[in-house]
């Protein structure tokens, strides 16, 4: 590690250049809006916030009083799924010009402090999206693959949603719909030929059928 750096918690006067260093790994990162919002302002704002919260923690990397690197990290308590805590290491980052001086070890053994502290068992990592630099850094520090994340913004999810709802109403009729589903049925049953007018007289008995202008009923027409 060359000398000189620091590893400690953040402290308020550390917070735009935190922000700074925040927006340089967004414009790297493959999917910058999963590392932070764009805006310096705002992200110095919930930098300060998440440090505020309870059981997390903001780590800094300093060199020759220059701010080279970061860790976010947030307690995870047992509850429903989990019987032991664990650490979950939401992002770590160095700057360009800092990395292979060994300021990501630096920071890493400052996590593994946090970890023992807190009794947890497991730390989790999330690495920065399309990062192979990253990621061969936690493989070789014993970090094994767990799980994967897939994000959606909230107005992106309910636009598919009702896209899906109007694609599901243009579609088969409940009749047809019933239909396919005895065919299905029987298929993985082996219960032999459908009985149409069994199905008919159980369909009109369950959706009594509104009978239109030219007295034809929505069965009656389905049956010819």
């Amino acid at each position: 590690m060359i000398p000189g750096v620091t590893v400690s918690e953040l402290q308020p006067h550390d917070l735009s250049s935190l922000a700074s260093l925040c927006l340089t790994a967004r414009g790297e990162a493959a999917l910058g809006a999963q590392v932070c919002v764009g805006d310096h302002d705002a992200l110095r704002q919930q930098l300060a916030t998440y440090a505020e919260l309870e059981g997390t923690h903001v780590l800094v990397a300093h060199h020759e009083d220059s701010l080279v690197g970061f860790a976010l990290l947030r307690n995870v308590l047992p509850g429903v799924f989990l019987t032991t805590p664990m650490l979950y290491l939401e992002v770590m980052y160095v700057a360009e010009g800092a990395r292979r001086r060994g300021i990501g070890h630096a920071l890493m053994s400052a996590v593994t402090d946090v970890a023992v502290t807190a009794n947890a068992q497991e730390i989790y990592a999330l690495p920065l999206p399309g990062s192979r630099g990253m990621q061969r850094f936690y493989s070789r520090l014993g970090f094994a693959p767990a799980a994967s994340h897939r994000v959606v913004t909230t107005q992106a999810l309910l636009r598919h949603l009702a896209a899906e709802t109007k694609r599901t109403r243009r579609g088969t009729t409940p009749l047809e719909d019933i239909i396919a589903r005895r065919r299905r049925a029987r298929i993985e049953t082996n219960s032999g030929p459908l009985d149409m007018r069994a199905f008919q007289a159980a369909y009109a008995q369950e959706n009594p059928p509104s009978i239109p202008p030219n007295g034809e009923s929505s069965v009656e027409k389905h049956a010819r």
